[in-house]
């Protein structure tokens, strides 16, 4: 497995690397990685294979596009080279109520503000950050459909979206022969596994890639915390962090240890190797305020997890997911289908203990 080993983004025709870098701490400097060492963390990136690179209009307060911006003036060549997504929703003017939200009025003026910042006249993956419950879903998508034929962007993506929303918006898009989803962004980790109910449900059915945020949970998996050290001293995530510190993830942090000992690795790499091994992941979403960190990240590209290992991080963390996933596995396998194994499922396997 390699950064060069690239895969389509879903629906689309694009393709990126199975870690894509998350422009998120892009900024003057003032909490995360300044200008020029933002260069430099990109040059790693590209230089190692990498071409998929991820940020948001609302970034820092629209710093993130414009350190890209700069990037991409010092380097014109490597724009065209790359796969640029960028996202829309966050208002930057939180006063005006059309400043945000996935309205056409919103949207058009967003994506001009990001075209702007990030010196470029197109994006390849445009991303509606999240949900935006005051806006009729035909209005966005028809938007957007415009923008595609326009030339001003290549795909189109949904993140933090319920999954009764895509499938919907999928449906309608097919049948109205507008631009189809291509792909959903959303949390997922170790220890942030719901989304495998309702929304890898939607992808698979789908047929929608999938780009992971935050796989380490806040740098909880980063290898930094342990039943010993429970603050990080200069780390900006320790408000997100904190909360997740139990004793049942302390029992995965050392689990985590114990396999990442077994394979020569970091703890990190396992964590994200978890994640990038899903058979619904495109590719995953890694950032990385110093090239040390950057580093660290990419060196997940070379861990291969066994069965065996998944099934021991899968146990530790199984999502409880909501109604009607319990009673369908505790009631409806064996209500359906017996005592008899189908598609290598039994209801034995769904028993109470």
């Amino acid at each position: 497995m390699q950064l060069d080993s690239y895969r389509t983004l879903g629906r689309s025709g694009l393709r990126v690397s199975p870690l894509a870098l998350g422009a998120m701490t892009f900024d003057d400097g003032s909490w995360g990685s300044a200008p020029e060492e933002s260069f430099a963390i990109l040059d790693r990136y590209l230089d190692a294979g990498g071409n998929f690179v991820d940020t948001a209009n609302q970034y820092n307060g629209g710093a993130s596009e414009e350190t890209l911006g700069a990037y991409f003036a010092r380097q014109p060549r490597k724009r065209d080279h790359l796969v640029l997504a960028t996202k829309f929703g966050g208002t930057l003017f939180p006063t005006d109520p059309n400043a945000g939200g996935a309205g056409r009025k919103a949207i058009v003026s967003q994506l001009e503000g990001s075209l702007r910042r990030l010196n470029t006249d197109y994006v390849d993956v445009y991303w509606m950050h999240q949900w935006d419950r005051h806006t009729p879903f035909e209005e966005t998508l028809s938007t957007l459909d415009g923008l595609v034929r326009a030339g001003k962007v290549r795909a189109i993506g949904v993140s933090n979206t319920p999954a009764w929303w895509i499938a919907r918006a999928d449906a309608t898009a097919s049948l109205r022969g507008w631009e189809n989803i291509a792909a959903l962004q959303v949390e997922y980790s170790l220890l942030a596994r719901t989304v495998e109910g309702e929304q890898l449900g939607a992808a698979r059915a789908l047929g929608l890639g999938v780009t992971p945020w935050s796989p380490l949970a806040s740098g909880v998996l980063s290898g930094k915390y342990s039943r010993e050290t429970t603050q990080v001293a200069g780390s900006g995530r320790s408000g997100y962090a904190a909360p997740l510190l139990t004793e049942s993830t302390f029992v995965l942090l050392d689990e985590l240890a114990r396999i990442a000992a077994e394979l020569g690795t970091t703890v990190a790499a396992v964590a994200l190797a978890w994640v990038r091994q899903q058979r619904e992941v495109t590719s995953v979403l890694v950032g990385a305020r110093t090239l040390r960190q950057l580093e660290a990240n990419l060196a997940s590209i070379e861990v291969t997890l066994s069965p065996e290992h998944r099934t021991v991080l899968d146990a530790l963390t199984v999502p409880r997911l909501e109604y009607p996933y319990p009673f369908l596995d505790e009631v409806g396998v064996g209500y359906q289908q017996g005592d008899t194994t189908i598609n290598g499922m039994s209801s034995a396997q769904f028993q109470r203990a």
